[in-house]
Formats: structure tokens, sequence, C-alpha cells
């Protein structure tokens, strides 16, 4: 039954993928410049708790990085075991069973399709805000922008989507190499070098520990897509080796990045929370303006970090949307969803979930628009329902992280390698388990419902798999896509 599975899901064809097209992979879906600009604010503490790791904002992306690279190493032994188009889906049913396979499945999706809902209007606001700011004009209003950037998933998700990882190689490092060129400017003028204590000690944070491990929330969702190179097993010249290097590259090499551009933040405000607190939207671009403003280089440095930015953002909705459109296409298609969201266009996409994905992408920016439920004193609606759906998005896949680190504890026992085994486990397991803490622990409304309705929706999928039959493997049904489709996607 497992090989009948295996081969529903099989690629074929040469294995003709490198090593850097894997890394280019999972470097183009983490969105280093997009997470560098916006979730820094998060983890500092910028959000509706008020509770974060203040100065001490890159010990906290340290600790998250220590916790990334375990789960890093068991994503890489599982690429030798399960070499598929599928996800950590896979990795969570082969460890735990399908059972709880099942319930996995549907809180990585819904934190997907969190993450991208949250992103969609937050890049509509910033192409609007920033013409209105930088040049005076605003052709469209936001919802206008909203909904067409709405258009453009839809239609790259009904026609398919084929980007070369050569492509997003080049666009992830130029926008990288931009933004840490920048960042390291940025500590040598404000003087940061010397006070590299305050960065990575916990009396950095306002709440101390407390801060520091609710930083690591969001200092794991940074690393979210580092996984996304195991997708390309199928593809990829002597996987046994090249995937599982991509993973663990990756991981590194975005980490040092993260850790440049946190501290670069902190120290061009001088260490001040007041000061960042007055550019929470985006401190970023804030540092990139020029010295009568408050920032470090000038109008020019300012809209070169801003179109980075934007362009990163319009990648990561991309790569979010495509992987909840899959994620949910194959939960329909093994019984865990509504079989119409099974159907195929003609183009060979998954045509129900990508209309399911789309649905409610426009539910949330009705929300952005008539809603305050999720208001930040000061901030736009937009901003403020991004950091209600990304601290959806991260509790949810922190939740994963954590199971897959279980349940590496058995699915991977077989692999002969009991210490490493056992130590990333540990290090997983204790990293994933403090940033949930961190995220539940004296947070208060409206942000605390986020980690509450993850919650909810892993216990509703538990209940909701004692229905349905058993997944057979937990490999994830793609026949029914055109090859391409089947392919390097996130999902």
């Amino acid at each position: 039954m497992a090989e009948a599975t295996k081969a529903k899901t099989k690629l074929g064809g040469k294995r003709q993928l490198t090593l850097i097209d894997t890394i280019a992979q999972s470097v183009g879906l983490m969105g280093p410049v997009f997470s560098i600009a916006f979730l820094v604010p998060l983890l500092v503490g910028m959000n509706a708790s008020g509770n974060g790791a203040g100065n001490a904002a890159p010990l906290a992306v340290v600790i998250a990085t220590i916790g990334v690279f375990g789960l890093g190493w068991i994503v890489a032994e599982y690429t030798r075991k399960i070499q598929a188009a599928g996800s950590l889906y896979d990795y969570v049913t082969d460890g735990l069973g399908g059972r709880v396979g099942t319930a996995a499945g549907w809180l990585y999706y819904t934190g997907m399709l969190a993450l991208g809902a949250g992103i969609l209007p937050i890049i509509g606001g910033t192409i609007h805000d920033t013409l209105q700011a930088e040049f005076n004009v605003a052709p469209f209003s936001y919802v206008v922008w909203d909904v067409l950037l709405l258009a453009m998933v839809a239609t790259i998700l009904f026609f398919g989507v084929m980007i070369s990882t050569r492509a997003q190689l080049v666009l992830a490092l130029t926008s990288v190499t931009v933004v840490l060129i920048f960042s390291i400017f940025v500590i040598a003028k404000s003087g940061g070098v010397h006070h590299v204590a305050t960065a990575f000690s916990p009396s950095g944070s306002p709440t101390h520990w407390k801060g520091v491990l609710f930083g690591v929330l969001y200092g794991v969702l940074l690393f979210t897509g580092f996984e996304t190179s195991a997708n390309l097993g199928e593809e990829t010249r002597d996987p046994h080796h090249n995937i599982p290097r991509a993973v663990l590259i990756s991981v590194l090499a975005i980490a040092g990045f993260y850790v440049i551009g946190s501290f670069a933040q902190v120290s061009g405000y001088h260490f001040s929370l007041n000061l960042l607190g007055k550019n929470a939207a985006a401190p970023l671009f804030g540092l990139a303006g020029p010295t009568s403003q408050g920032g470090f280089a000038s109008v020019a440095i300012r809209r070169l970090v801003e179109l980075v930015v934007v362009f990163d953002m319009m990648a990561v909705l991309i790569g979010c949307a495509t992987s909840a459109s899959r994620g949910v296409f194959a939960l329909a298609r093994d019984s865990r969803m509504p079989r119409a969201l099974t159907k195929i266009s003609r183009h060979g996409t998954p045509l129900g979930a990508s209309n399911f994905v789309i649905a409610v992408y426009a539910i949330v920016i009705t929300l952005v628009l008539t809603s305050t439920l999720f208001a930040l004193p000061q901030l736009p609606e937009y901003v403020s329902m991004f950091y209600f759906l990304s601290t959806y998005g991260g509790f949810a896949i922190a939740v994963i992280y954590l199971l897959i680190s279980v349940g590496a504890l058995r699915g991977l026992k077989s692999a002969g390698k009991a210490w490493q085994l056992y130590s990333a486990s540990t290090v997983g397991i204790l990293v994933t388990a403090a940033a949930i803490f961190g995220a539940i622990y004296k947070v208060t409304a409206p942000l605390v419902y986020a980690p509450y309705a993850a919650i909810v929706i892993l216990v509703i999928g538990l209940i909701a798999s004692t229905m349905v039959p058993a997944a057979p493997s937990g490999m994830a049904d793609f026949s029914g896509l055109s090859e391409a489709e089947q392919g390097p996607l996130k999902i």
C-alpha cells in the first residue's frame, strides 16, 4: 500500500536540480528581506501584548536558530527517508501516525492561509502609503491595491506557478545583499558594536527571559520555509547529500543575516524601544531615510530598500498562496477536507483549493476594511491584521515543528544516529515549547486569541481525524495535477 501511494506522488524524469537550486528554494520562500522589515518589530515587542525580546532581539534570533537547526537536521534526515513532493504533513504522519498527521495538516495549512492572508493587505497598504509618502500620489485606495494583488494571486494559482529557482536565487541574493550592506553600515554609524552585550543578554528585554521566549515565537517564524528544499528530493541530483546540505546551509546563512539585521534595527534606534516604537510599522524604512529625518542614508536608499522589500513580500505572498492551495488539495484528496476542493483546472492546477484560498483572502480584505477587532493603537488596520494573523501562523508552525521533533524519536529511530537524533529532537522540543509558552503566558487580548484559535483548530482536527479512514502512509496524493504543479512548491 505504501509503495502504491509513493508511486502516485512520484514525479519521475531526470534529477537535474543542483545544490544551488535547492538552497534557492529555501531562501526564496523564507522571504528574508520581508521578514527583517516586518517581523523584527513583532519580535521586539511592537504588538498587541507589548511583550517581546526588546533590545535582546538578536538573542531571541540566536535561540530560534539553535532550535531551527535541530529541526533542520530532522528534516534533512527525513529527506533521506521520504523523497517525494510532500510536506511537513508527511513527517508528522510518519512519526506520530495518520490521526495526528491529519490534525497537523489542518493546523499547518491554516497557518499558511493566515500568513498569506495577512501579508496581502500589508503589501497593498505599503504600496499605497509609500507612493503617497515618497511621491505624494495615490492612484488607488488601499482596497483597490488589495484587489489587484488578489487578482494577481488568483491568476498565478489558476495558470500555474513555474518560477525558476535560479531567478529566485538572483532576486533573493540581490535583496539580501542590499539590506545586509545597509544593516552593517547602520551598526557602524550608530556605534552598536559597543553595545553588543545589551543585544545578547536577557536583561535587554523589559521582561527578561519571558520576553526573550516570546520573541523566539517570531524568531521561529523568521525561518518559515527553510524546509522547502525537502520538496525537491525527486528532482535533485544526489538528493541524499544535496537536500540535507541545502536545508542546513539555508538555516545558517539566513540566521547570520537575521542576527545582523535585528541588531541593526535596535542599534539604529540607539537601543530605545520608544524610538523604535514610533517607527513600529516598518523600522527598516525609517533607518534608510535621510539623516534630517532621523535615518542613516537618503531618500534614494530608502526607496531602494522599499522596492526590494515589496518584491520580497510579493514572492512570499505567492509562496504562501501556492503552499496553502496545494495543502488544501492534498488534504481533500486524502479525504481530510471536502472532495469538492480536489477539482482540477484544465491547466492541471488545483482549482477548488485555489478558489478556497482566494475566498479566505477576500474575507480578510473585507475585515481589514470593516472591522476594528484587531486594531492596535496608532497603527493602520492592515498592520494590526498582519500582526494578529502572523501570530496565528507563527504559533501554528511552532506547534507543527514541535510535533515533528517529538515524532522523529519514533520515525527516525532506525536511522542509526541515536545521539544526533536525541540531541536534535531535544533542542527542537525545548525551543518550540518555549516559543509556544511565550505566546500564551500572560499575553493579553486580542493577541492571545491567535494561539487559542490555533489550539481549537488542532483539537477539531484531532476529532475529525477519528471520523475518516487513516491515510495509508501520509504521502500526499498529487496525481491529476500537471507535472509542474507537483514539483518544487512549499507544501
